[in-house]
């Protein structure tokens, strides 16, 4: 199956649910993108070319190097660098997508192709009219910068202070792999554009009622967080493993989730960020609950006590 902007494979189709070996390979795909990205950053850094930020690499295009790959080892990784990124995030105009050109903001005219439902700060949400799958178009902002993603601070009530905050292309495509991970809406990358746009293909489903509570109701696998141990200002902050890694979660509230048309409910959207690395002498009571509930999820805040005698 070929998508239709970009004619590429693709394994979402409207409101239709990947089977179990798609939905595998929507995770390998999300792990590609990040190695390929990470592959860029290195092959550039040893060449001297300058980032300010992650946008800078996820734009580069191969003929802005291919001039120089004969003069060195180096430069030629970093063609092949590109090459590979390239082919897993296709380099796309807005124009591709039905968008209008020569316009000062085309995601904001009339779009034959694409039917706009939704969108906030982070992207702007699109069905596709033939098909009916949804398009998503992370808008780069302030700094080259894109999306949200946890920053931590040390608070005084409880160990850590998570704050969501302006974010980056790699938590970008971190937090989209963590929606597919969690069991959410099936989830691609299908694009990027020249002004830096990401853009990703979800299934369709139905949205839920504003101020609905999900407390109980969140994707299995996550584990609250006992609160003397972080304070987030995002909706029901979890601790999430994944390869190896922990991480924090968040904004799970109604918004963030959709009805698919088997009846279940699957997360859209979320905030997210690598648990940071700790200061052990601080938070030595921190590290040890990790280890517990990396074996048990169950595991209480401290060893010998019930979470609810503390």
């Amino acid at each position: 199956m070929q998508d239709a902007f970009t004619g590429k494979p693709t394994r979402i189709r409207g409101r239709l649910l990947p089977r179990a070996e798609e939905r595998a390979g929507l995770q390998h795909d999300h792990e590609r993108r990040l190695a390929a990205l990470a592959r860029v950053g290195a092959a550039a850094e040893k060449c001297g070319v300058r980032a300010d930020s992650d946008r800078d690499l996820v734009v580069l295009a191969e003929d802005e190097v291919s001039l120089l790959e004969s003069a060195g080892a180096e430069w030629a990784a970093l063609g092949d660098a590109i090459r590979a990124w390239r082919a897993v995030v296709p380099l796309r105009n807005l124009e591709d997508f039905g968008f209008a050109s020569g316009v000062e903001n085309p995601l904001e005219e009339p779009n034959a192709r694409l039917r706009r439902i939704g969108g906030g700060v982070e992207a702007w949400a699109f069905a596709a009219e033939g098909e009916g799958s949804v398009y998503k178009f992370y808008l780069p902002r302030e700094d080259k910068q894109i999306g949200s993603a946890f920053g931590f601070r040390r608070g005084d009530e409880s160990r850590l202070l998570a704050e969501a905050r302006l974010g980056s292309y790699t938590a970008l495509l971190e937090k989209l792999w963590l929606i597919d991970a969690l069991g959410g809406m099936p989830t691609e990358v299908v694009a990027a554009t020249p002004e830096g746009i990401l853009v990703a293909k979800q299934t369709l489903g139905e949205p839920l009622a504003q101020g609905d509570d999900m407390s109980a109701r969140l994707p299995k696998g996550l584990i609250e967080i006992p609160s003397r141990f972080v304070r987030a200002n995002r909706d029901h902050p979890r601790l999430f493993f994944l390869a190896g890694r922990a991480w924090l979660i968040g904004d799970l509230h109604a918004r963030n989730f959709v009805r698919g048309m088997d009846g279940e409910l699957y997360v859209i959207d979320l905030v997210a960020a690598p648990w940071p690395e700790s200061d052990a002498e601080h938070e030595a009571l921190i590290e040890e609950w990790l280890a517990r509930v990396r074996a048990d999820p169950r595991a209480s805040a401290l060893g010998a006590s019930r979470d609810d005698e503390l």
